[in-house]
């Protein structure tokens, strides 16, 4: 790291243009911030799409077997994959360090689902794609999201020692 860069560790910026000057000077968490805005706003726009079907109908990307095992209609299934996205893309602009290790396990789901019937093998490549993306937000995110820690009566007396 040299002088032009910022710690990771370094205290969270407080305004958005404390966070564009930091991804200019630190191409790390200029990647880190990159990846947190993209995993925020996308699954709440594909989660809003999922009660609207204005870019797809969902239903169609949704494995038979899935279908079957849900007690709910196709449709039905797909708000409740809609409400998960919003959940997901609200937890990434809270806490990326958690919440992008969660994506990408969904992502996962849903590569498996699109790879189990056929006709769907480049959309699970994309999304294979996104997961590794959502793995790398999430070993940024050990860098440049801190930890919550529990502030136990231990850890307070600890740290005033």
């Amino acid at each position: 790291m040299n002088a032009s860069t910022s710690h990771p560790l370094a205290p969270a910026p407080r305004t958005f243009g404390e966070a564009v000057q930091r991804a200019r000077s630190d191409p790390g968490y200029g990647a880190f911030l990159l990846l947190r805005i993209g995993f925020t706003v996308l699954p709440i726009a594909f989660g809003l799409d999922k009660f609207t079907n204005v870019l797809t109908t969902w239903e169609n990307y949704l494995a038979p077997w899935i279908a079957d095992l849900s007690p709910f209609s196709a449709h039905q299934t797909m708000w409740v994959v809609g409400v998960i996205e919003i959940v997901a893309g609200l937890a990434v602009a809270v806490k990326p360090r958690y919440a992008a290790f969660v994506v990408a396990a969904w992502l996962a789901g849903i590569v498996i689902n699109l790879l189990s019937y056929p006709g769907f093998y480049d959309v699970a490549l994309r999304d294979f794609g996104l997961m590794l993306a959502a793995l790398t937000l999430g070993r940024l995110a050990l860098a440049y999201d801190p930890a919550w820690h529990r502030h136990t009566v231990a850890a307070r007396n600890l740290s005033a020692a």
